[in-house]
């Protein structure tokens, strides 16, 4: 008999809500699984993909995954993987570079056998490549039992499926027990072709849609494939203050549900639907972090009508309006510099973050206050330049006298488009499950799809 733990979606150094507290949070569910896999003497820890949030994580992730890595190989449990496409570079891929270190094995169409089982991996696939691919695996070795493929994607039968499950048991060279799956963020299993394939869910909450308890499965190999599901215990607890309003009822209605729950060092998400008053979230969201909360947001889902009135607001001159209220924040000259490379158009979008991550470096090295407030300038300083400036300097051929009058009923909040706003109303945060497109669909860069004149591709090309 042969027991494994099937986890995936760990999503280390996913700073959720713009909290620190949080982005430890996904290190330390991954650290429980480890202990667990430690504790209860399992044969092997599957990862199904998305290790990391990010393709570029910060260094204190990659210190704390080593470390967690490295208490599994001390312990002789194997680590087993593939790569998501959260995590998915162009070149070598973090998990090479644990397996380098004797901390992981990383999975492709080679069997690894464990015990009395042959894993197998295909890494996350762009939707654009997987015609031309091939379902080719080297054969089962004689000394395993079982068959198992580990993959990361959406697939069917399952909710948000873009890939074909049947047709990869069909064309695949190898009969499979099983398939474990990463990508989506809820936990399932169904049988496709005689096959269980089943999805372990993510190990923290990703999203306010999450609602369901965090955990992995325990796969256990005998005469049949058994799949058991464990929550994890110490995940941090969210707070689900659901208000359907009466139309005559308001916020003190909303602060009265809000006052029933225990909210100390919890994410609290109230969502708010019915007839009821227009409330102001902010309001709630500082009521809840008055009692403990570490983060608190608000998602009001009904459609109020707005009965302020209208504002009319004309630009006769757009790149005056944005030099205007780029002034207006106060900005120093750091801060402007750092505004004018997001904004800088001959700056290819793949390199913005590092050539911002590494200016801000350099002029915190000179002057540790560079980015402190600016004092109060005049529209006509010298030393104030926005990208508007210059554009306006070099495209003296626009006409003048353009106008753009924009009617918009006034909500009693900025006209500025504000983003990561505490009292943001709508929860903005990655997807309850990878197949949440907000936060996991991913985009088709340089960096995870490779050539795709190609007439055809092998599991090989992915590894």
């Amino acid at each position: 008999m042969t027991r494994v733990i099937h986890t995936g979606d760990t999503h280390i150094g996913y700073q959720q809500y713009n909290s620190p507290d949080r982005r430890r949070d996904f290190l330390e569910a991954f650290r429980e699984v480890a202990e667990d896999a430690i504790t209860d003497d399992v044969d092997a820890v599957i990862h199904a993909g998305d290790l990391f949030h990010d393709r570029r994580p910060g260094l204190i992730d990659l210190q704390g995954t080593v470390e967690i890595l490295r208490t599994l190989a001390d312990a002789d449990v194997p680590f087993l993987a593939v790569v998501g496409n959260h995590e998915g570079k162009r070149d070598a891929q973090w998990l090479d570079l644990f397996a380098d270190l004797g901390l992981a094995t990383r999975l492709d169409d080679s069997p690894v056998v464990v015990d009395d089982v042959a894993f197998y991996g295909l890494d996350f696939v762009p939707r654009s490549r997987r015609d031309a691919l091939e379902y080719d695996f080297e054969s089962v070795p004689e000394s395993a039992d079982h068959s198992v493929l580990i993959s990361h994607g959406l697939f069917e039968p399952f909710a948000h499926a873009d890939w074909d499950t049947d047709r990869l048991l069909a064309e695949s060279t190898v009969e499979f027990d099983a398939v474990l799956l990463g990508d989506n963020h809820a936990a399932d299993t169904a049988e496709v072709r005689d096959t269980w394939v089943t999805y372990c869910g993510s190990t923290e909450r990703a999203s306010a849609s999450e609602r369901d308890p965090r955990g992995y499965n325990l796969v256990t190999f005998d005469e049949e494939v058994a799949i058991t599901r464990r929550s994890i215990a110490d995940t941090r607890e969210f707070v689900f203050v659901d208000v359907d309003l009466a139309e005559d009822e308001g916020v003190d209605r909303v602060t009265e549900r809000v006052r029933e729950y225990d909210l100390e060092d919890a994410v609290v998400i109230v969502t708010i639907e019915g007839e009821g008053r227009p409330i102001t979230p902010a309001s709630i969201e500082e009521l809840a972090t008055d009692r403990g909360a570490l983060v608190a947001r608000v998602n009001d889902r009904r459609d109020l009508p707005d009965e302020d009135e209208a504002v009319s607001v004309s630009f006769a001159d757009p790149d005056a309006a944005v030099r205007e209220r780029v002034r207006d924040l106060g900005l120093s000259n750091a801060a402007l510099e750092i505004d004018g490379t997001v904004r800088d158009g001959d700056l290819p979008d793949s390199n913005v973050r590092e050539s911002v991550e590494r200016r801000v470096r350099e002029l915190l090295e000179d002057d540790d206050a560079a980015f402190d407030p600016a004092p109060e300038r005049s529209p006509d300083d010298a030393d104030v330049t926005t990208v508007a400036d210059q554009l306006s300097e070099t495209d003296t051929a626009a006409d003048p006298s353009s106008t753009a009058d924009v009617e918009a009923d006034s909500s009693g909040s900025n006209t500025d488009v504000e983003t990561a706003d505490s009292g943001s109303t709508a929860d903005a945060e990655a997807s309850g499950s990878d197949a949440d497109e907000s936060m996991d669909e991913p985009v088709e860069t340089a960096e995870t799809t490779a050539d795709e004149d190609a007439d055809h591709a092998s599991l090989g090309d992915f590894a």
